[in-house]
């Protein structure tokens, strides 16, 4: 999984994997009880195009063996540089979510995950936002194909899960919800309240684009004043969330303001709602974030905690010999403890809302844009 790398200094440093697993088998949950680790082996072509055009598969492989690059493609930018191993390590990430969605739909297991997937910006004929292949989509297809008749993906990255979206677009069956910060000054400038879905589709696309500076107080009364209703009006068979971390405050690539506990909080509550209506059928997968020390590692920890059923706590120590190894590899003193600092009380929305708020207004406007097509009602729901 450390092969997909673009190089020194970009943002999407295999790192992030790296102490992330490290920090995770520290706290004992790699060998926790019912946990299983497993490989994953590159997918071949036909799995790949059963998201992504021929040609554009072909050009990823002409770009790991050749060095060119294919602009057009997304191929060679500053996002999304060529370098060597790009279609296998790409294919790899694929793989490592195929395989979690098989053995969720299969009954194999309840909940699985890849920390290496998530890469959700990846269109079907162009590299975007740092995401080659989308192992997300294909995986979501995946359980299509497998016979699910509803699957509902939720995203929670900082950025709106455009990729998926675009493939499902016209697609009744899939739900794509995502959670982000608002397109108006952040990458990829999608996600608007108004996307809802194509012909046919309508209500599918679900977009919650919250204001700049959203702390984890009125990110919480967001989601909940959202996401939960419109999944259990979908009533998906199973859950596939992605859980880029780049909300987080530290992240130098976002303007959010959420916590280590507000993130373990997003977790809990689409793991909840896994068990409410998958009964537990349940695919994690991660995604951005870019504050490598500060908060990758200890978001994703949570995250596999949480899916393990062996949740850590947010004042628990970091394990030391982790903490050890990041300051001597990095030079830079990591966090002591799990959490960033106590969790702040939500206000629900059935309290009412303000129409003089940023983020009352961009949750009503979810709700006006897409509870109707769902069923739901806008001001009771």
């Amino acid at each position: 999984m450390l092969g997909y790398d673009f190089g020194h200094g970009h943002p999407m440093t295999p790192e992030r994997l790296d102490l992330t697993l490290r920090l995770v088998d520290a706290l004992g949950l790699l060998t926790a009880p019912g946990v299983e680790v497993v490989g994953a082996d590159p997918v071949d072509d036909a799995v790949l195009t059963t998201v992504h055009e021929p040609a554009y598969v072909a050009a990823v492989r002409r770009a790991d063996a050749e060095g060119v690059t294919d602009l057009a493609r997304g191929l060679g930018t500053e996002d999304n540089p060529v370098f060597p191993g790009m279609h296998e390590a790409s294919a790899r990430a694929v793989g490592a979510s195929l395989v979690a969605a098989r053995a969720v739909w299969d009954g194999e297991v309840a909940h699985a995950v890849n920390v290496a997937g998530g890469l959700h910006h990846a269109m079907p004929g162009a590299a975007s936002g740092f995401c080659v292949y989308n192992d997300a989509a294909v995986a979501v297809r995946e359980l299509l194909d497998a016979g699910a008749e509803r699957v509902a993906y939720v995203d929670v990255d900082a950025h709106h899960g455009d990729g998926v979206q675009a493939v499902f677009w016209d697609d009744p069956r899939v739900l794509t919800v995502s959670v982000h910060e608002t397109g108006v000054g952040l990458f990829p400038g999608t996600g608007h309240a108004t996307e809802t879905g194509g012909a046919g589709a309508e209500g599918s696309a679900v977009n919650l684009a919250l204001p700049a500076r959203t702390d984890d107080a009125g990110w919480l009364r967001a989601f909940d004043a959202v996401v939960p209703a419109v999944l259990r009006a979908f009533d998906p068979q199973v859950l596939v969330t992605q859980h880029g971390c780049d909300a987080h405050r530290a992240d130098p690539l976002s303007h959010l303001r959420l916590t280590v506990e507000g993130l373990r909080a997003a977790a809990e509550r689409l793991h909840d709602l896994a068990h409410e209506l998958c009964d537990g059928r349940w695919v994690a997968l991660g995604g951005g974030g870019y504050a490598v020390l500060d908060a990758v590692p200890r978001v994703w920890a949570h995250l596999v905690g949480v899916a393990a059923h062996h949740p850590v706590g947010t004042t628990a120590a970091v394990p030391e010999p982790w903490r050890t190894r990041v300051e001597e590899r990095t030079g830079h003193a990591a966090p002591t403890r799990m959490g960033d600092g106590p969790l702040v009380a939500v206000v629900p929305w059935s309290r009412g809302w303000d129409p003089a708020d940023d983020l009352d207004r961009a949750v009503r406007a979810t709700r006006t844009a897409v509870f109707p097509a769902l069923g739901l009602d806008v001001d009771l729901d």
